[in-house]
């Protein structure tokens, strides 16, 4: 089955460019396009997409309050933030909101539709500037210890293999990697990843990430490490 994918952007010309390309691929379907946040909220719940691609910077609501609204909601949609201010704020505040990956616009195209494709999987994808400030943020001690004193208290369910693997998948590894660091088969890391994600109520590696950071329960990586 194609993606169904949400375009929203302010700007006409550019919002048809990515739908275009987007539409062109024998994957993926543009179910609908809008050009602020308040429409992108209400198309999300109408057209039910796999994936909303998100601009920022937008008139009536911006592209970081109608991510955390489409994603507060059930069985939402992953959304995949680009934008052409590559910001600190815009990094923390749209994972924060639960964008699944943060690209900008002058991304290659095949790098965009592959993006798509990530997030749509369940994974996440971030553009190298913004890994690299992610990491930086936390290496400085910016962003360590932010709710450490009111960690969820499903984090207690957790068996010690799901504690490593999600410390791996804050590190920056994939499943395969992962699996082979603790011996065990790739399946088994699926596994264990959907398990935590269901007890912490986390939609994703990028929210798994920035709990494990924020917990202290990971370290960053050295700069060029991605998630």
């Amino acid at each position: 089955m194609s993606l169904r994918v949400l375009v929203v952007d302010d700007q006409g010309v550019v919002r048809a460019g990515f739908a275009a390309m987007i539409d062109a691929e024998e994957d993926m379907t543009v179910v609908g396009e809008a050009a602020d946040g308040a429409a992108a909220v209400r198309l999300a719940e109408e057209l039910a997409p796999d994936v909303v691609v998100m601009d920022v910077r937008m008139p009536v609501l911006d592209g970081i309050a109608a991510t955390r609204i489409i994603t507060g909601r059930q069985d939402a949609p992953r959304v995949l933030v680009l934008t052409t201010f590559d910001l600190d704020s815009y990094v923390f505040d749209a994972l924060r909101a639960g964008a699944s990956g943060f690209l900008l616009k002058d991304v290659h195209p095949a790098e965009l539709l592959q993006g798509i494709r990530v997030v749509a999987a369940g994974e996440s994808v971030l553009a190298p500037s913004a890994t690299r400030r992610l990491i930086g943020h936390y290496s400085s001690g910016a962003g360590a210890g932010i709710r450490a004193d009111t960690g969820p208290r499903e984090l207690d369910s957790l068996t010690g293999s799901q504690r490593n693997v999600l410390t791996l998948v804050a590190s920056g590894l994939n499943n395969s990697e992962i699996a082979g660091e603790l011996g065990i088969t790739v399946g088994t890391v699926k596994s264990h990843v959907n398990a935590l994600l269901r007890k912490l109520g986390l939609r994703d590696r990028v929210q798994v990430t920035i709990l494990a950071y924020d917990l202290g329960l990971a370290r960053p990586n050295p700069p060029g490490a991605h998630l």
